[in-house]
């Protein structure tokens, strides 16, 4: 009698619910370039695919080369979403060769690019000098910046770090549904919620992020790699990266950093994970700074865009 209870409570769930999604036997598996893109694909698509990720945590996507396991896994897929980083352009055209039937679908199109920073300025009127100094860099010797692990400009010189934005990320996350309704035309219902959930919960990050960042509108924060210049156009800051295409600095230029620093007040140095930060502490201790990592390549993109907000909130809250 109890079991005979049971199932009638069971399939009362199910046609009560309505929206449960339809579970293929064999889910389809995409891939993604970055652990953020996996987050992304994940809150839209919940279990219903399998979602690989080709960098994985703690690695560069400027150096890191997939591995023969992963080759072996593409042969299967289904989609690859890029998301327009040095990996791609460097392994894409290999990658489809493996798999022609595979779905390339471009998250970043139709998004407007910034320029990489890479000098740095107190004014208009500086900016042709540095720029001149930016073209010394370009003719230095390739080494400097395989010694760090990476380099990050890409040919065209634009800013990578799409992710880092909510606002773009939105625009990131429409694509995603689509394609994913596209790949399960049959479970449409359940990603166009799911979809609709995450906008709201990217609306919401933001509103609070500009609430938290407004007060500081304008002000400069150090950072080592320049990942964060869509954040920083987004809640009104400036970053200033130490390194430029890759490279630490030239001794003059880390005295300009140095100098700048100072007169601004930066008390806190910002690095990420990846990459080394000798310069970063070079820096910090001529002025008395701390360095406070800080990802972009975080998993949970919700929790990590809270605590990035918070570090710098913190950093800039103390100045005058």
């Amino acid at each position: 009698m109890k079991r005979k209870i049971s199932l009638i409570l069971l399939f009362c769930v199910v046609v009560i619910g309505g929206a449960s999604p339809l579970i293929a036997e064999n889910k389809p598996t995409v891939f993604v370039s970055i652990l953020p893109q996996k987050f992304f694909v994940q809150q839209i698509s919940g279990d219903l695919v399998n979602v690989e990720v080709m960098v994985p945590p703690g690695a560069s996507p400027h150096t890191y080369e997939p591995k023969p396991s992963q080759m072996r896994k593409l042969a299967g897929a289904s989609v690859f979403f890029t998301i327009g980083i040095a990996l791609e352009e460097a392994w894409l055209e290999r990658i489809t060769k493996i798999n022609p039937d595979m779905s390339v679908v471009h998250t970043e199109a139709g998004i407007e690019k910034m320029a990489m920073s890479g000098h740095h300025h107190e004014d208009d009127g500086d900016h042709k000098e540095h720029e001149e100094n930016h073209d010394e860099h370009k003719g230095d010797d390739a080494a400097e910046a395989e010694e760090h692990g990476h380099d990050e400009h890409h040919e065209d010189g634009l800013d990578p770090h799409i992710w880092l934005s909510p606002t773009l990320v939105k625009l990131q996350a429409e694509i995603l549904g689509n394609s994913l309704v596209d790949l399960d035309p049959e479970n449409t219902d359940f990603y166009r919620a799911n979809q609709q959930r995450f906008m709201e919960r990217v609306d919401q990050l933001d509103a609070e992020l500009r609430a938290l960042l407004t007060p500081m509108k304008g002000m400069k924060f150090m950072v080592f790699h320049p990942s964060w210049g869509y954040f920083a156009r987004s809640y009104g800051l400036e970053q200033v990266p130490v390194e430029i295409e890759g490279k630490s600095p030239k001794p003059a230029h880390l005295k300009e950093l140095i100098e700048l620093a100072r007169r601004e007040k930066i008390s806190v140095i910002f690095a990420q994970p990846q990459f080394s930060i000798k310069s970063a502490e070079v820096i910090a201790r001529e002025i008395g700074a701390q360095v406070v990592l800080i990802d972009p390549l975080g998993e949970n993109w919700f929790e990590n865009m809270d605590t990035v907000a918070d570090k710098m909130a913190a950093a800039l809250s103390g100045r005058s």
